[in-house]
């Protein structure tokens, strides 16, 4: 038998789990339900019809690759608690809640390319640039180039590197007291993507508005722009067309009299260059939302609707434009097949980075540590979105090291989009932590079924024939050979030619 004291302790032990709050504390975090969203049943229903159509469309057969179908798999899998899910819960109360497991997939998901999205900002603002201040470059290039760029990265990497060349040459000629050898700092974005759900492959270059250089003691100087002009961006985009033209001839990839006739196009020929965007040192905030727009997914889930069954031509989805097309056109109407293929088109390759560092901010660049530094010793203070929130309890939820920045724990990024702390308990205030991860599918079935929710993943649809077309039947009386031999709608003429 237990002593009275061990007897007391078990039977203040709370015996229902995820405790309701019982207090008003502010706003309270709810996990996120992807199956109620507008793009989750598109693509648990028509995934396998997707799949099917592209492998009997491709001559080879193999269908879409092997990262799209990846990925399209795992975002059925992403926030469902049937998979598996950690459990936080506070000591001093009791209430405890959920969270299902994420599937950090590159283009399908809404969740987590906003999570990546919102992560890559925070940790560009808060650990690599300084309080300095920022101008945006975009590049666009004619439609005929696209299809090399999205096709091969070593193609996309020799134009960003063209761009990266001439933007350093006009901030030198545009910094007072820059030598031939200062260099930027930059932080380049690729975009695969344009605002329709098209294939549209530009870049978004942020570039620190001067030039840094080292003096004969070691110290790093910092030269910034002061007479930069649109005539300076007009003739950087005449540099840029010749530039990248001349790269196509010569490898082969565009013939002579091609490039001739696209020098020969009038206004721009198709290159577009911008940096109409600039940046105080002292806005960080801004800084952080321009850092957002550049790192954004390829598509909004805000602006899916929901299925329409009454359409013409059965089921419809319609995505609306951030703005109007040239043609007018405000909205966009897709089959569910055909939104999938759009964005099959838009999921990010493996392997290939999607924003990448150079100038004195690169890996391995000489300055790149005391260009961060010098910020800070200019008096720049750091200042992001979340600031006001109380972190108390973010740094240590997770079992990290004191040490590790905050921007990549799970707490800190939902306080960062939502202004809401996770882990800090509705009902007392106090600090919540994670207590368990649960994997297996018998604890895992045990907990939903007691807690009233499904124990099963919503099952992916199976393939769908394609739509066949009406038949036509011939509805004519039948053959009778009592009837009279049909007459002609027309004569032949029979007679003989005269040849004399």
């Amino acid at each position: 038998m237990l002593p009275s004291s061990r007897r007391a302790r078990v039977r203040r032990r709370p015996t229902t789990p995820l405790r309701p709050p019982t207090q008003n504390c502010g706003p309270v975090y709810r996990r996120r339900r992807p199956t109620v969203t507008p793009l989750y049943p598109l693509v648990q229903q028509h995934l396998e019809t997707f799949l099917a159509q592209a492998a009997e469309s491709d001559p080879m057969g193999y269908g879409v690759p092997s990262w799209v179908e990846r990925d399209f798999r795992a975002y059925l899998r992403c926030g469902i608690l049937a998979h598996g899910f950690a459990r936080a819960r506070c000591a001093g109360c009791g209430y405890d809640f959920l969270v299902a497991f994420s599937c950090a997939s590159r283009g399908v998901c809404p969740s987590c390319n906003a999570r990546r999205m919102v992560e890559t900002a925070a940790h560009l603002v808060d650990h690599v640039l300084p309080p300095l201040p920022v101008r945006q470059w975009v590049l666009s290039v004619p439609k005929r180039l696209r299809p090399f760029l999205h096709h091969n990265p070593v193609i996309a990497g020799a134009v960003l590197r063209i761009f990266l060349r001439a933007i350093r040459t006009t901030l030198r000629d545009a910094s007072p007291g820059a030598g031939p050898g200062a260099q930027i700092g930059a932080v380049s974005f690729l975009h695969r993507f344009g605002s329709s759900l098209n294939a549209h492959f530009h870049f978004h270059v942020c570039v620190i508005d001067g030039v840094f250089s080292e003096d004969p003691e070691g110290s790093v100087q910092f030269h910034e722009s002061t007479h930069l002009t649109a005539s300076d961006w007009d003739e950087l985009q005449h540099t840029v067309r010749h530039r990248v033209l001349r790269y196509f001839y010569r490898h082969g990839l565009l013939e002579r009299h091609v490039t001739d006739d696209m020098l020969t196009w009038q206004a721009s020929g198709g290159f577009s260059i911008n940096a109409s965007v600039h940046i105080a040192a002292w806005d960080r905030a801004g800084l952080e939302r321009l850092l957002r727009y550049c790192a954004r997914p390829p598509f909004a889930l805000e602006r899916l609707e929901a299925s329409s069954y009454g359409a013409p031509g059965g089921e419809r989805v319609v995505y609306r434009l951030p703005h109007p097309a040239p043609d007018g056109t405000t909205a966009l109407s897709l089959t569910p097949v055909e939104l999938l293929e759009r964005l099959a088109l838009l999921i990010h390759p493996p392997r290939i980075h999607r924003h990448r560092y150079h100038g004195v901010l690169a890996p391995n660049a000489k300055l790149r540590y005391q260009v961060i530094a010098l910020g800070c010793e200019q008096g720049g203070v750091e200042e992001s979105i979340s600031g006001r929130l109380d972190t108390r309890s973010v740094a240590g939820s997770s079992g990290g090291a004191p040490g590790r920045r905050t921007s990549s724990l799970w707490a800190s990024l939902i306080a960062r989009i939502y202004d809401v702390l996770p882990l800090v308990c509705p009902s007392c205030g106090a600090s919540m932590s994670i207590i368990a991860f649960v994997t297996d599918p018998v604890p895992v079935r045990s907990i939903l079924s007691h807690l009233d929710l499904p124990t099963r993943p919503p099952p992916p649809s199976p393939a769908r024939a394609p739509p066949q077309g009406l038949l036509e039947f011939d509805q004519t009386g039948g053959f009778d050979p009592a009837d009279p031999e049909p007459v002609p709608d027309f004569k032949f003429d029979q007679s003989l030619p005269d040849w004399t």
